[in-house]
C-alpha cells in the first residue's frame, strides 16, 4: 500500500514537473511572439488615445474598457481560431499572409510620413466628431466612436497574431492555441493599460497641482505639461516601427519564397560590422534594422503612391 502510494506520488511530481514546463515553454514562446509584434503593439497603443479625446473625464475609463474587451473579443473568438484553422490546413499561406500584413505596416508609416512632410494629413468623420464637445454631437457619439476603434484595433489585432502565429508555427496544434491566447490576452492588457494610464496621466497631474504643494504640485505641473510631448514622441516612435518591423517581415518572407538576394545584402552588410570590438553586435543589429526601415520605407512610399497620388490625379482628369 505504502508501495503504491509512493508510486502514485512519485507519478504527480512527474506530472507536476512536466506541466510546470510546460507553462515555462508557452511562456517563453509567447514572450518571443509578443516581442516580433512590438511594431503594432506601439502602434495600436499610440492611435487609441485619440479615441477618447473630447470626452469627459469620467467616461475615458470605461470607453478604454469596451475598447479593450472589443480587442479581446476579436482577438480570441474571431482571429486565433481563422489563424488555427489556416495553420493547420494551409500553413504555405502564413508567409504571403503576414507579408501582406507587413505591406499594410509600411503603408501606415510611410502614409505618416507622407503627411508630416506634406501637411495633408487625413480627416475622416471619426476625427471631425472628436472635435466637436460630445454635448453637441449627440448622445450616439460613443458608441460610435468605440465601433470605430474596435474596427481599427480589428485590423492591428489581426496582424499582432499572424505575427505572433509566425513565430510559434512549429508547435502543435494545443500549444499554438494556448500561447496564441496567452499573446492576445497579454499584449490586450498592455495596450490598454498603457493607453488607460497615458489619457488619464494628465488628469492626475492636474489634481496633484491642484491640491498638493510643493515638490508633489510641481510633478503634477510636469506631467501635464509632459503628455502632449510624451504622444508626440510615441507617435514617432510607432512610425519607426511600423516602417521598421513591416520592412523586416517583407525581407525575410521573400527569402522564404525563393527570393534571397535582398535579406542576403542584408546579411553581408551584417557581417561587415559584426567583428568590430565591443560594438560589433550592437552594428549588426542596427544593420539590419535601418536596411528593414529602408525597406518598409520604399514599399510604404509605391503603396502610397498608388492610392493617394494617383486616383487625386484620376479625379483631376474627370474633371477637366
Amino acid at each position: 500500500m505504502a508501495a503504491g502510494l509512493a508510486a502514485l506520488l512519485d507519478d504527480i511530481a512527474a506530472l507536476a514537473k512536466l506541466a510546470a514546463a510546460s507553462v515555462d515553454d508557452v511562456s517563453a514562446a509567447a514572450g518571443r511572439a509578443s516581442a516580433k509584434a512590438a511594431g503594432v503593439v506601439i502602434d495600436d497603443t499610440a492611435v487609441t488615445p485619440r479615441y477618447v479625446s473630447g470626452f469627459t473625464a469620467d467616461r475615458e475609463l470605461p470607453i478604454i474598457r469596451r475598447i479593450a474587451v472589443g480587442s479581446l473579443r476579436n482577438k480570441l473568438l474571431f482571429i486565433l481560431p481563422a489563424l488555427l484553422l489556416l495553420s493547420q490546413l494551409l500553413p504555405w499561406l502564413l508567409t504571403p499572409i503576414l507579408m501582406v500584413g507587413g505591406t499594410y505596416l509600411a503603408f501606415e508609416g510611410a502614409e505618416k510620413l507622407y503627411e508630416a512632410v506634406t501637411g495633408h494629413g487625413t480627416h475622416g468623420a471619426e476625427d471631425q466628431r472628436t472635435a466637436a464637445p460630445v454635448a453637441a454631437q449627440g448622445e450616439d457619439v460613443e458608441k460610435t466612436m468605440v465601433s470605430g476603434a474596435i474596427r481599427t484595433d480589428f485590423i492591428l489585432s489581426a496582424e499582432i497574431m499572424v505575427i505572433a502565429l509566425n513565430e510559434v508555427a512549429g508547435e502543435g496544434l494545443v500549444s499554438r492555441a494556448i500561447i496564441l491566447a496567452v499573446v492576445a490576452v497579454g499584449i490586450t492588457v498592455l495596450v490598454y493599460g498603457i493607453v488607460a494610464l497615458i489619457v488619464k496621466m494628465d488628469d492626475i497631474g492636474l489634481g496633484l497641482a491642484r491640491t498638493r504643494n510643493g515638490a508633489v504640485a510641481s510633478t503634477g505641473r510636469f506631467l501635464v505639461q509632459a503628455m502632449p510631448k510624451v504622444l508626440a514622441v510615441l507617435s514617432t516612435v510607432g512610425i519607426v516601427a511600423m516602417l521598421w518591423v513591416g520592412g523586416h517581415i517583407l525581407l525575410v518572407g521573400a527569402d522564404e519564397l525563393g527570393w534571397h538576394a535582398p535579406y542576403e545584402l542584408v546579411h553581408h552588410a551584417e557581417e561587415a560590422v559584426h567583428d568590430v570590438a565591443g560594438i560589433g553586435g550592437f552594428l549588426g543589429w542596427l544593420a539590419n534594422t535601418l536596411a528593414s526601415a529602408l525597406v518598409g520605407v520604399v514599399v510604404g512610399a509605391v503603396v502610397v503612391l498608388v492610392m493617394h497620388l494617383v486616383p487625386r490625379r484620376a479625379g483631376a482628369g474627370a474633371g477637366h
